[in-house]
């Protein structure tokens, strides 16, 4: 009975050690502030990526609500050169990561820099990819930066997320009559999704058509006839959830993509929903959850009136 309790005890001190998050968080001492988001952005643009945003948010922060208890966070969204238009050709829904999203963040009160990305494997359920070899190029890739830039870097993983039965991606359609121009069709979307942001107090950081980069600047076929993506932020929802998780800047801005397939008489967009944040950042403080859901219920109005 002893060998017994021994092994079990033994297999799970094993699973332990294996669990993993959601997240890869990297920590690495800056003391001296000498690492800054900037130096962040120049090695992932060198090694294989480019970075879309780099947004300091403490400036923000302090105008609406005059205090912070960072002295940085920084919004940072990037994509890879090598293996995005593979990744999005296969998967539409790979959008919604197109730019992907990196939390960079020090208290005043630490001597350490944090970030946080998300693990090819939390992309994968996010979207519903069952095949992960392309997104674990991508991971290769952002690992690859970290550790080579910043040897003394310590990485691990965040807590086990958070079961939902919620989806992941918040998804809405828009049925196109056959004969419509594909580009009279994005206009006119675009200026309603657009109209819609303000008055919900989103803002648009970030543009991206990414139909450029999936046709290679015109050279080669896009299986889509456009495809773009906004980066959508909400102050007061990052700026509360940072106060308890930080980490959860991973998943800011959100990437909303827009696209429409060839062949296919329907316009989809759609985004990260906020169910993620609360899954795999374990976003469990009151003020923050009512938050994130509040935007949820937002920005779903806001596509149900533009695709009705």
């Amino acid at each position: 009975m002893k060998k017994l309790i021994i092994l079990a005890i033994v297999l799970f001190c094993t699973v332990s050690l294996q669990a993993k998050g959601d997240l890869h968080l990297f920590s690495v001492d800056n003391k001296d502030g000498k690492i800054t988001p900037y130096m962040i952005e120049e090695a992932l643009n060198k090694g294989g990526l480019h970075v879309e945003l780099d947004s300091n948010m403490i400036g923000p922060f302090k105008k609406q609500f005059k205090k912070t208890k960072y002295k940085v966070f920084t919004l940072m969204t990037f994509w890879s050169k090598k293996y995005t238009r593979e990744l999005v050709n296969k998967y539409p829904k790979a959008g919604a990561f197109t730019p992907m999203g990196m939390g960079i963040y020090q208290a005043k009160n630490e001597n350490t820099l944090h970030f946080s990305v998300l693990t090819a494997e939390a992309q994968a359920k996010i979207l519903g990819i069952k095949d992960l070899t392309v997104l674990k190029k991508i991971e290769a890739e952002v690992l690859a930066v970290i550790k080579k830039n910043f040897p003394k870097v310590k990485q691990s993983y965040s807590e086990d997320s958070l079961k939902t039965s919620h989806n992941l991606v918040t998804t809405y359609a828009m049925e196109v009559d056959d004969d419509e121009d594909p580009d009279d069709v994005l206009d006119e979307f675009q200026m309603n999704l657009e109209a819609g942001f303000k008055p919900y107090g989103f803002v648009v950081p970030e543009f991206m058509d990414l139909n450029e980069v999936l046709s290679e600047d015109g050279t080669k076929e896009s299986p889509y006839d456009f495809y773009i993506t906004y980066s959508i932020c909400k102050l007061p929802v990052i700026y509360t959830v940072s106060k308890s998780r930080p980490e959860a800047s991973a998943f800011a801005p959100c990437t909303t993509m827009v696209y429409k397939k060839k062949g296919e008489n329907k316009v989809v967009v759609g985004f990260p929903a906020v169910y993620n944040w609360l899954s795999s950042a374990k976003v469990q403080d009151k003020d923050a959850k009512a938050a994130l859901l509040k935007a949820q219920k937002d920005f779903e109005s806001i596509l149900q009136d533009v695709t009705e």
